[in-house]
């Protein structure tokens, strides 16, 4: 059982490398990861489709989104892992990137603005 702290993206990285290394035999084909992940994100869809939208739940179906959530993150790591993605770079450079492009955009836009 993991102890509830923060984490940062490099030790979640490294807990799902090492989770893979003991106990998942090896890691899924980078190709059969993104199918995992989309279905992950499918899986998080059909949640928040039937929680905010207009569908309801089937008896038995999962509705608790933060564990759908936490299975994207975990697929993702694992494909950070395979490709050599540092995900707290990757991520640095694109909120760097967003500030640098949307620093005004948002806050001028009439249609987030409006009450």
């Amino acid at each position: 059982m993991i102890q509830k702290t923060d984490i940062t993206l490099e030790e979640l990285q490294k807990t799902v490398d090492k989770w893979i290394k003991e106990y998942g035999v090896r890691y899924f084909s980078e190709l059969t990861n993104m199918a995992v992940l989309t279905e992950e994100v499918g899986e998080l869809a059909r949640i928040m489709s039937r929680k905010y939208g207009d569908q309801s739940f089937k008896p038995g179906e999962n509705t608790d989104p933060a564990d759908e959530m936490a299975d994207i993150l975990w697929v993702l790591a694992c494909l950070a892992n395979q490709t050599g993605v540092d995900l707290t770079e990757a991520f640095r450079k694109n909120l760097e990137k967003k500030t640098s492009r949307d620093k005004y955009r948002h806050i001028n836009n009439e249609k987030l603005n409006r009450e």
